[in-house]
């Protein structure tokens, strides 16, 4: 019996999923899902800290618990007489791990063991095992991020959370202990105390001077005085959360003195963590009033060139600086006055204002440098100035430096900005394909910003040769001399799609896949690399983070991420360790750089260019809150201009590319079998090779249709070969590649306001796929086959020509021919026919008269299966007769040897 459930008590089971968050189900005796709202009061019966869950997140029948949140109701039990037990071994698992990482969290001895790297919080291995390391770390994360706290600030934490706990110090009953911040009076310094005042007063008690240096139980008025070491214990533990006071006297009531740098040191961050606690802090209100100086630069940038045609990215630029603080001009020698004076706060005018001196310093740092070292026209415009400078600059029409430019200069900046005239690489001349104007284009720019030293989004639509591209980059990069090798991390469902287009169209590069059980890992993969020296190396998301100890360890001629929003969540795992790669040039490949939010959009760039875009609670404060909250057209103005020269993207809809494009491209989507696809493919053939050498002619050609059926249905997912019914989309997408490549490009189309067919030979696809899109997108999908009356079919093909649903899936028969579907711009054969004409008439139901838009086609195949082969061999029969390619018996007629080879998987 688990720990929560008691004799005779109501059980709810639970069934707990975990990625980010935990997303939890409640089952009752009898089979019944039951919504949160039913069952959540019994569980944060106890529970204040959530308002006894006025603050808890449901999702549809989901409870959505962060890992913080689940320890701490799951560690003893929510209520007395209702018991929550789980539904499955896993499930019994977690709820224990929570009762065990509660006890962690309980052990002072666990902060010994705990250190912080970036924005890593790592456990060491000695403490306990790793899946409860690796719980502990995500709970303390969640922990600091409900205070608004980073995990930079984790080690002044420790100490106090060691001893008080993250709830903070308890109440006393008697007295209030704070600390007071009070303004220069007689000298320029400030004093900093730590203060009592009563429960229910408003004055803050502190001794007097003389008798300062007094101990706690002789200087405490006598009302106090009986606690006078629980006030000496409270003290050390709030003085332990601030990073400015390095020492005192445990004995005494602290009192110290500070510099305007100190006090400015002291509220950037000492505060923060202070009220993340809930200790008072009480500081002049004119400070909490007081307003930046305005300090402002204004550079007139020239260049000794007059022509505009000959000024380059290297050419030297001269500027002339002018100064104001506050709107008063100032001249060189009054801003360098300020500089050395250091001060934090000074007085304009009527008003108290604060200055930056750190600001100041950079400022001055900055002017010195550009005159120094001869800044270039690429200083400027990519690496701009400091980040430092550039987080203030979040008024446009007010900006902390403003640079003028002289025509020739604005001239050549805004080809950059437009991609024109970019310098000329020529082709390489082993890329077996040519490239299309705009794919030219794209290939200059990469090569160009790889020159350049700066990495780079390459956003083009879906379907205008992102992978081409890369490809010939790739081949540019390589064909000069052997060097080290360049990584493709990309997702699973597309691993196999970059073997063959490397293959295809880069033949002369040596190119290893580091995938699978037998991949080399440690040093094994050092030597690899040294021995075998590829010059490329794919891999997948999920290899990349987990191998990344091997992948840290290289250096490597370029990175590309292809479908880079998978790396869209700042804070997975998964995306914290890609993002700290190494190599010559980053590039990101993708069609969707902004999917749901903007923060999508600085993971990206925190990639190809780390900084670029701010700290993320800077980009958070200038970008996203105006942008997603309020709608500021100043803000996507301001962003849009910050990322341009970083960002190509195309869409299929430019008139300048419509010219280029074909009316209709056809792509093969490769995807790789599952393990459990592979076991029973491999078993399926066994069984059946067997059987023919048994069967007469006739019956062989019986067998044979039979085994190309379930294959394919095998090849589709393996619940369709096992007769298995439909159960989530979480559990049936992770067996079938196919399925999730599929799933997961629907949506996307839909996503983007576009609209697709999807044709399938077999019922038990179409079901799969319009179960998993509605689960996962939300989108009612109609699914046309043979069975359906005629004014049905009608009334669904006249809604999809109007706009009114974006995914139509039709059986191939029934949906493959009489239909007018130019409303499509995407046409996805999920599963491969024998007879290219049926497949083409499919395709015609979008690509036909009446059709004004680019149609891009998707054929999935899997890769080493009977798919791949039936479409090389459909490929080699295009010079025979029509007749003889599109009779479906030409497969029957195949020998035995042949047959074999056919139906054999082969990796």
């Amino acid at each position: 019996m688990n720990q929560f459930q008691t004799e005779g008590s109501r059980t709810y089971y639970l069934k707990i999923n975990r990625s980010e968050n935990f997303r939890i189900q409640a089952i009752n005796e009898v089979g019944n899902r039951i919504p949160p709202e039913i069952w959540k009061p019994y569980l944060y019966f106890f529970d204040k800290q959530s308002f006894f869950g006025l603050t808890s997140v449901a999702d549809g029948l989901d409870l959505v618990l962060t890992p913080a949140d689940f320890v701490r109701l799951f560690q003893q039990e929510p209520h007395h007489y209702v018991a929550f037990v789980g539904q499955r071994a896993e499930d019994e698992a977690w709820l224990g791990l929570a009762n065990k990482v509660a006890d962690s969290l309980n052990d002072a001895a666990l902060w010994d063991h705990v250190s912080v790297d970036g924005d890593d919080i790592i456990i060491d291995s000695s403490y306990g095992e790793a899946d409860i390391r690796s719980f502990l770390s995500d709970t303390i994360r969640h922990q600091l991020t409900q205070k608004g706290l980073t995990p930079a600030q984790l080690p002044y934490l420790q100490h106090f959370v060691q001893q008080a706990g993250w709830d903070g110090l308890p109440a006393a009953d008697e007295y209030v202990i704070a600390v007071q911040l009070s303004e220069p009076d007689s000298t320029p310094l400030w004093s900093f105390k730590v203060v009592l005042r009563s429960k229910r007063g408003a004055v803050y008690w502190t001794p007097s001077k003389r008798r300062a240096d007094e101990p706690f139980d002789k200087v405490l008025p006598e009302k106090w005085r009986t606690h006078a070491a629980e006030i000496a214990d409270k003290q050390a533990l709030i003085l332990s959360l601030c990073p400015s006071v390095e020492r005192f006297n445990e004995d005494r009531l602290f009192y110290t003195e500070w510099t305007d740098a100190e006090v400015l040191e002291f509220l950037r961050n000492d505060a923060e963590i202070l009220q993340a606690f809930g200790i008072e802090v009480s500081i002049p209100s004119w400070l909490k009033a007081v307003q930046e100086a305005k300090v402002r630069v204004k550079a007139n940038v020239h260049s000794p060139v007059k022509k505009a045609s000959v000024v380059g990215l290297d050419q030297i630029i001269r500027f002339d600086w002018q100064f104001s603080l506050n709107g008063h001009e100032l001249s060189m020698q009054d801003f360098q006055q300020l500089v050395s004076e250091n001060k934090e706060f000074i007085r304009v005018g009527n008003e108290w204002v604060r200055i930056d001196s750190n600001l100041l310093l950079h400022l001055r740092k900055l002017i010195e440098e550009a005159e120094d070292a001869d800044w270039t026209i690429k200083d400027m415009l990519f690496q701009n100035v400091p980040e430092i400078i550039l987080e203030d600059s979040v008024d446009e029409e007010d900006p902390l430096i403003e640079f003028q430019l002289n025509r020739s200069l604005k001239t050549l900046l805004d080809k950059l900005l437009d991609k024109r005239d970019l310098p000329e690489t020529p082709i390489p001349e082993n890329l077996q394909t040519e490239l299309r104007p705009y794919q030219k284009v794209g290939f200059d720019y990469l090569v160009f910003m790889r020159e350049e030293g700066f990495g780079l989004c390459l956003a083009d639509d879906m379907g205008l040769g992102k992978t081409v591209q890369l490809i010939a980059y790739l081949l540019h990069v390589h064909g000069k001399s052997p060097g080290k090798p360049s990584l493709i991390v990309c997702p699973t469902s597309v691993l196999g799609n970059w073997q063959k287009e490397l293959a295809r169209f880069a033949p002369d590069l040596k190119v290893a896949t580091h995938y699978g059980g037998t991949r080399p890992k440690g040093e094994d993969f050092t030597n690899f690399l040294r021995i075998d020296n590829p010059d490329v190396v794919l891999s997948t998301y999920g290899i990349a983070a987990s191998d990344a100890e091997e992948i840290q360890g290289q250096h490597w001629a370029s990175i590309t991420l292809d479908e880079a929003q998978n790396i869209k969540n700042m804070y997975t795992k998964q995306s914290r360790t890609i993002r700290k790669f190494k190599g010559d040039h980053h590039i990101a490949l993708t069609g969707t750089p902004i999917e749901n939010r903007l923060s999508e959009l600085w993971s990206i760039f925190d990639f190809i260019n780390k900084g670029y875009l701010y700290r993320i609670k800077q980009f958070q404060e200038t970008f996203m809150i105006p942008i997603e909250r309020d709608d500021s057209e100043e803000a996507k103005e301001k962003l849009r201009q910050r990322i341009q020269p970083f960002l190509l993207r195309r869409t299929k809809k430019d008139p300048d590319l419509q010219l280029n494009l074909p009316e209709k491209q056809e792509q093969l989507e490769y995807c790789p079998l599952t393990p459990e696809q592979a076991a029973l493919y491999e078993g399926l053939v066994q069984d059946t090779v067997q059987k023919m050498e048994t069967l007469t002619g006739f019956e062989k050609k019986g067998l044979v249709l039979k085994m190309l059926s379930k294959l394919k249905q095998l090849c589709n997912h393996p619940s369709l070969y096992l007769k298995e019914p439909y159960s989530s989309a979480a559990e049936i997408l992770p067996r079938s590649q196919k399925l999730e490549r599929i799933v997961t490009l629907a949506g996307e189309i839909a996503e983007r306001g576009e609209q697709c067919l999807i044709f399938t030979q077999y019922i038990g696809m179409g079901h799969l796929l319009q179960q998993a899109i509605n689960e996962l997108y939300g989108h009612e999908v109609p699914f046309l086959t043979g069975s359906m009356p005629k004014q049905q079919r009608d009334t669904l093909v006249a809604q999809f020509q109007a706009g009114e649903f974006p995914i139509f899936i039709l059986s191939l028969k029934a949906g493959g021919t009489g239909l007018n579907l130019t409303a499509a711009t995407h046409v996805l054969h999920a599963d491969r026919w024998w007879n290219p004409a049926v497949e083409n008439q499919a395709t015609d139901r979008a690509y036909r008269i009446g059709q004004t838009q680019f149609v891009h086609v998707h054929k999935f195949v899997t890769i080493g299966t009977i798919e791949e082969k039936i479409d090389a061999l459909l490929t080699q029969k295009q010079t025979m007769s029509d007749q003889f390619i599109q009779s479906s018996q030409w497969m029957t007629e195949l020998s035995d040897d042949e047959l074999k080879d056919l139906f054999t998987y082969t990796l």
